[in-house]
């Protein structure tokens, strides 16, 4: 089945590719690569997929589709940036599992009842200037859905963002290169916007870039609105509720099956 042609859009921040090389190292170390089949084992726990075929939407360099190749699923990528496709690709045909890489907007990206599991993992959602294109997508999700299946977010949610807000973090990797991170709530707490200073052998570079955050009842109900059934909230990837100690909000919902 053919997907739908990429439309024409204004540049977005996602849309700069030296984002994604220069804050690779900081966004996705190897220990995060390493507890993805273990967090792989519990997304399938939490969702129950009643059959193999998954979609990771905003894969990135493979980090979750991998591993759920290696689980015996077929496995569709989909992400616009050619860099982290690429590493992908190489982490691939390094674990030799084949998995299916789309370069495509999520926006854009619909296969009409192909999948069982749908993921969106590592707060890949919201990161559009027009909010109501994060619905565009959920509907593309519940299309791309079979009857049954079940669609899983990962976000930082909006009640923990609130309790752990600093205006400005730093970080350094091992060979001294230093990541200083800004903040600011915009838009009566529906916005975040992160400055990110990489300062690398005595030179800095700034990027500036934006994304809505979600409460767990406003994510609830634009899954709702857009047809799923049977939205869960959990706090981990360990089922916990979601509640005060929440680390992160994982939403699963679920298209309803044939009747």
């Amino acid at each position: 089945m053919k997907e739908e042609i990429t439309m024409k859009r204004k540049k977005e921040w996602f849309d700069d590719d030296s984002f994604w090389q220069d804050l690779y190292p900081f966004m996705f170390p190897e220990k995060r690569f390493a507890s993805s089949p273990g967090e792989i084992e519990k997304v399938l726990a939490l969702t129950k997929p009643g059959g193999k075929a998954a979609l990771d939407l905003c894969c990135g360099p493979g980090r979750c589709a991998v591993p759920l190749a290696r689980a015996g699923f077929t496995v569709t990528g989909v992400d616009r940036t050619t860099f982290l496709l690429d590493k992908a690709r190489d982490r691939a045909r390094t674990q030799r599992v084949s998995v299916e890489w789309i370069q495509m907007d999520m926006r854009d990206f619909v296969r009409e009842g192909a999948f069982d599991l749908a993921l969106s993992m590592f707060g890949s959602f919201g990161y559009f200037d027009d909010k109501s294109e994060d619905l565009l997508v959920l509907r593309n999700v519940f299309t791309s859905l079979k009857p049954g299946g079940a669609f899983l977010v990962e976000l930082m949610g909006k009640e923990r963002l609130a309790k752990i807000f600093q205006a400005t973090t730093s970080d350094v990797l091992p060979d001294g290169t230093k990541l200083v991170q800004r903040h600011e709530i915009l838009d009566d707490w529906t916005r975040i916007r992160n400055e990110w200073i990489l300062i690398r052998k005595g030179k800095a570079k700034s990027f500036e870039f934006h994304h809505t955050v979600y409460s767990g009842q406003e994510i609830r109900d634009r899954m709702t609105h857009v047809g799923f059934t049977e939205v869960e909230l959990f706090g981990s990837f360990d089922g916990d509720c979601y509640g005060v100690g929440a680390q992160r909000l994982i939403a699963v919902a679920r298209k309803a099956g044939c009747s």
